[in-house]
């Protein structure tokens, strides 16, 4: 949404947000900035510290890696990045989002772009655009800093153990870290075990930087991320390995007496190994082998500066992606059978976006951005190519597209208040597998997909519009966006094929519906209270509903009911004591003719505390109180919820 600067539950610190960069929400995961963040610190999931976004909720497959949906879009209509760098999951069935590929100890922050204006290096972003900033120690910051947390979770006996350090002077500085998750199954309400549910992940970071002059500086970061035995009890698989390895290395030059700002230009690598596993399943018919990789290069170079009224920004960026994805199955007593499902496809795009922020008077600006990419796929994998073709005869192995996006945003601020009104159009490409996919299996609907390589892009236009009101102590904040898509990308029934996996219901094929319609509604309520000198009050209801239809007037898939947030939260000195209502309305208009079942209505109660004293930051709560047995309309196939959780974590700072 292009709106408001959201930093809501903001505590005192400084800040590193670029204010030339328009940003709804910023959830930190480290201590050093301002804006929203989880009741369990630093120990929380990735995942967890994302749902404290009010433009994000997460599709649920298991415990572990799960999917981020942005203004009720999924993956294909959001862009993600690390830093700025283009990382692909490696994964068919989105078993490894590429939120999955850090952690909590390597991060800093987690921006959100709610729709078409998003940061200068995302693509495709329709939805929103997710940027994860990953924790530095910084030049002429504290010469040395060593952190140790631990965590515990008596709800699949969940441990959490990190250790990081950094070291800082005016020429040099490097901060690294390692982190261990490990979880066994988790218990549902009413205590009954939830089996492939557990997991176990590593991950270990270093950050560098040097100062080559007084004004320029080279960094380098390399991070390695290994998840292992992880279950995912809404599929049919679970996974053996899922590996990354993520480098960058960049330059930035700092301008003086000038106009221009800084000069940052970035090289970066990725390489994802998944290895999906039935190994351990019981009563497998066929067994098979799912192995994906994704291999990413690309570079981007980004230029800032101040004229007059204007602040803008110019990137140029790259990159470089190959996806390859087959399966082997094994019927037993016969040969195995093989079959490419993402054809090696090798994707080259190259982009340009300028933003430009002008500041129209004291209480108004203006905000222009726009991006325009080409963008070359070729299938490298003869076997997939020839498989397709069957499909689509007379296809090529090799297409080009173009997409763009422009967004407007005028914004007035008065004393009490601001108003934003917004609109912004933008297309996407098809991702890999709505074009290339062949014969992925989708258990939510338990219908075979394939590609379509002669799909359309998608393009969407974005009306929307912010308020905000602050009066003394109390400060309420609404939302409304809607997007109206044009040649709407979904699987359609083919009833001419027949399905390979067993037990699916048949066979879909990607292709284009004239139009489409999502829109989404959110209001926000604050209000502080001062009880004392020493201690306050803070009462904060969030309500969200939101809608999507298809060109026959269908609800589309995933779409979340109406939901609540209300959360009450009391500060005595250094001691956080927070209450937390939440939960759904039924989903009355589930996208039933997609294979969704409407999700009943839920409501939780979540206990938290927080006490800091010397070097110590004490974290407990229990979250589900009363071991409600629920699950969401984004628990995939229903899966349930986690019953009561009692939490706990000690951090230690030096």
């Amino acid at each position: 949404m292009l709106g408001l600067l959201l930093l809501t539950i903001g505590l005192q610190a400084d800040t590193t947000v670029n204010q030339s960069q328009r940003l709804d929400e910023v959830v930190v995961v480290s201590r050093k900035q301002g804006g929203k963040r989880s009741a369990k610190g630093q120990v929380a999931s990735i995942d967890e510290h994302l749902s404290e976004l009010s433009h994000v909720n997460l599709v649920r497959r298991g415990s572990y890696a799960w999917e981020p949906v942005v203004n009720n879009m999924q993956t294909e209509r959001i862009s993600t990045t690390i830093d700025g760098m283009k990382i692909f999951y490696a994964c068919t069935d989105k078993m490894d989002p590429v939120t999955s590929y850090v952690e909590s100890g390597n991060l800093q922050s987690i921006s959100l772009n709610a729709g078409l204006d998003g940061n200068p290096q995302a693509t495709g972003n329709i939805g929103g655009a997710l940027d994860l900033r990953l924790r530095k120690a910084g030049f002429d910051n504290t010469s040395f800093t060593a952190t140790a947390t631990a965590g515990y979770e008596t709800n699949g006996h969940v441990q959490v153990y990190g250790a990081d350090a950094a070291w800082s002077s005016h020429r040099f500085y490097s901060n690294g870290g390692v982190f261990y998750r490990h979880a066994d199954n988790y218990k549902t309400g009413g205590a009954k075990e939830l089996p492939f549910s557990q997991f176990q992940k590593v991950n270990a970071f270093v950050n560098g930087g040097v100062r080559l002059a007084e004004h320029d500086m080279a960094e380098a970061t390399f991070i390695f991320d290994r998840a292992t035995d992880v279950g995912y009890p809404a599929l049919n698989m679970d996974v053996a390995k899922a590996e990354a390895f993520i480098t960058s290395l960049s330059y930035k030059h700092l301008f003086q007496d000038s106009r221009l700002e800084s000069w940052e230009t970035k090289v970066y690598y990725n390489h994802i190994t998944h290895i999906m596993d039935d190994t351990k399943r019981p009563d497998v018919a066929i067994h098979m082998d799912m192995p994906g990789k994704s291999w990413t290069a690309g570079a981007y170079s980004l230029l800032t500066g101040s004229f007059g009224k204007h602040t803008a920004q110019l990137n140029i960026d790259s990159y470089y992606n190959r996806l390859f994805a087959d399966m082997t199955m094994y019927p037993g007593g016969a040969a195995p059978m093989y079959m490419v499902t993402w054809p090696d496809v090798g994707t080259m795009n190259i982009g340009a976006a300028l933003t430009d922020n002008i500041h129209l008077s004291n209480v108004s600006t203006l905000r222009l951005s726009g991006k325009l990419s080409w963008q070359q796929q070729r299938l490298n994998s003869e076997e997939g190519y020839k498989a397709l073709s069957v499909f689509f005869p007379g296809m090529e192995n090799y297409y080009h597209q173009t997409t763009g996006r422009i967004a407007a945003n005028y914004q007035l601020s008065t004393v009490n208040s601001q108003l934003s009104i917004g609109a912004g159009w933008g297309s996407r490409a098809p991702t890999v597998t709505e074009a290339y996919g062949y014969y992925l299996n989708n258990t939510f609907d338990q219908y075979d997909y394939i590609g379509n390589p002669r799909l359309k892009n998608e393009s969407a236009i974005e009306l929307n519009v912010a308020y905000q009101l602050s009066i003394l102590n109390f400060q309420l904040s609404t939302d409304i966006n809607a997007f109206f898509f044009s040649n709407y990308i979904i699987g359609q029934f083919e009833n001419r094929l027949s399905a390979m996996t067993v037990g699916a219901e048949g066979v879909k094929v990607y292709g284009n519906i004239d139009h489409a319609t999502i829109a989404n509604a959110s209001l926000t309520a604050n209000y502080n209270m001062k009880v004392s000198k020493r201690s306050a009050l803070n009462y904060r209801l969030s309500l969200g509903y939101a809608i999507g239809r298809d060109a026959d007037g269908d609800a589309l898939p995933l779409i979340s009911p109406f939901s609540y947030d209300f959360r009450l939260a009391y500060d005595y000195q250094k001691l956080h004591v927070q209450a937390e209502v939440k939960g759904n309305t039924r989903q009355d208009t589930s996208g039933t003719t997609y294979g969704e079942s409407p999700a009943a209505a839920w409501t939780v109660l979540n206990l938290s505390s927080q006490y800091q004293f010397s070097q110590f930051t004490l974290r407990v709560g229990i979250e589900n109180v009363f071991d409600r047995l629920y699950a969401t309309y984004a628990d995939w196939n229903d899966i349930p919820q986690k019953g009561r959780n009692i939490f706990a974590s000690l951090e230690f700072k030096i």
